[in-house]
C-alpha cells in the first residue's frame, strides 16, 4: 500500500510517501521569505507553494523509490490552514489522483499532528490525551482510536504559539520568534518576572490576557529604563516561557485527573519547545504518567504526519471525491 501525502496548510510545502504504514520519505521546503515581514504573508505563501510543490513531490517519490504508477492513493491536507495555501495542495492532489485513477484521501491537519506519534516507537496506547499546541491551535484531545478523537479543552481566544510569537515581536526578535524565546530562556531565571496565570472554566485556555500583561510590563519597564529589554532579555524570555508552560500544564494535569488517563502526549509546533518537553517529563515522574514526545522533525508541519493519518483512513475505506475542497476553519 503506497500513499503519497501532501501538506500545504501554511508556510511549509511538504510531501511524503508511506509504504505499508512505514514512512519511506518526508521532504519539506521551508519558505524563508516570510522572515522579512515578521510573519506569514498568505499570498506569498500560496505562490511559494506553487513553486515548490512539483519538485517536493518528485523528490519524495524518488527518495521512497516509488513510481507514480505504483501509488494506491493521494492524500492532502483539507484544513485547517490558509485558504490559498490549502488550495495549492488540494488542487495538485486532486489532479494527480484523477490522472492516475486512484483514490483521494482528505486529512485534518490537527488529527495528523496527533497521529505523528505513530510514525516511530514508542507509540501511545488508546485512550490517551494529547496536548496539541501550535501557532494556530491549543487543544487537549482525548484520542480513543486513530480516527476517533474528542476535543475536551481548547483556547477560547489566542493559541499559545501566537503568544510566543507576539512576545518575541515585542522583544524585537526576528520571525519566527518562538524558538528564539526558547533559546534565550535556557540562560535566564524563570522566576525573575512573575506574570499572572489566566484561569478559564473547565479545561479551556485563554492566552489573550497574558499577552496584554507582557505588553504593559514591557512598556512600563522601558519607560523607566530604555535598555531594559536587551539587558534582561534572557530573564524576560525565561519568565514568559515559564508562565505559558505552567498555564498549559495546569489544565493537562486536570484533564488527566478528571479522565483517569495517564497516557499523555504532546504534538504540534510548540511541542518542539525544550521547556515544555522538560516540564512534561517532570510531571510524568510526579504523577506516574507515560509520556510521548514526537521527534523534532514531526513536531512542525510535515507531510509524514498527513501520510500516517491517510494510512488509517485508507484502511477504513474513508475516501474523498473530486468535489473535495479546502476548509480553512476545519474542526477536529
Amino acid at each position: 500500500m503506497n500513499i503519497l501525502a501532501i501538506e500545504s496548510s501554511c508556510d511549509e510545502t511538504s510531501a511524503a510517501v508511506i509504504v505499508n504504514g512505514q514512512i519511506a520519505s518526508n521532504v519539506i521546503a521551508t519558505q524563508l521569505i516570510h522572515a522579512q515581514y515578521g510573519g506569514v504573508v498568505p499570498e506569498l505563501a500560496s505562490r511559494a507553494h506553487q513553486q515548490h510543490i512539483l519538485p517536493v513531490v518528485t523528490k519524495a517519490l524518488s527518495d521512497a523509490k516509488v513510481a507514480k504508477i505504483d501509488l494506491d492513493a493521494v492524500a492532502f491536507t483539507k484544513g485547517p490552514g490558509l485558504l490559498g495555501a490549502l488550495l495549492v495542495g488540494t488542487s495538485f492532489a486532486k489532479a494527480m489522483a484523477l490522472g492516475l485513477g486512484i483514490p483521494l484521501i482528505e486529512v485534518n491537519h490537527m488529527q495528523a499532528h496527533v497521529l505523528a506519534h505513530f510514525i516511530t516507537a514508542p507509540q501511545p496506547s488508546f485512550p490517551f490525551l494529547c496536548l496539541t499546541v501550535s501557532g494556530g491551535h491549543t487543544q487537549i484531545v482525548r484520542v480513543n482510536s486513530p480516527l476517533a478523537m474528542e476535543v475536551i479543552g481548547q483556547t477560547k481566544d489566542d493559541a499559545v504559539g501566537e503568544a510566543f510569537d507576539k512576545t518575541a515581536k515585542l522583544l524585537g526578535l526576528p520571525y519566527p520568534g518562538g524558538p528564539l524565546i526558547d533559546r534565550y530562556a535556557k540562560e535566564g531565571n524563570p522566576l525573575a518576572y512573575p506574570f499572572p496565570l489566566t484561569e478559564m472554566p473547565g479545561l479551556d485556555y485563554s492566552f489573550s490576557g497574558i499577552k496584554t500583561s507582557i505588553l504593559y510590563f514591557l512598556q512600563k519597564q522601558v519607560q523607566q529604563e530604555p535598555e531594559f529589554i536587551p539587558k534582561n532579555l534572557a530573564d524576560i524570555c525565561a519568565s514568559v516561557q515559564h508562565t505559558l508552560i505552567e498555564i498549559l500544564m495546569n489544565k493537562l494535569k486536570r484533564a488527566s485527573r478528571e479522565t483517569g488517563i495517564k497516557e499523555i502526549a504532546i504534538a504540534g509546533g510548540v511541542s518542539a519547545n525544550s521547556g515544555l518537553r522538560k516540564a512534561l517529563v517532570e510531571l510524568a515522574h510526579k504523577h506516574q504518567w507515560k509520556t510521548y514526545i514526537p521527534d523534532f522533525e514531526y513536531c512542525t508541519d510535515n507531510a509524514a504526519m498527513i501520510a500516517m493519518a491517510a494510512h488509517y483512513k485508507f484502511l477504513a475505506g474513508d475516501f474523498a471525491d473530486q468535489s473535495a475542497s479546502p476548509m480553512p476553519r476545519m474542526h477536529l
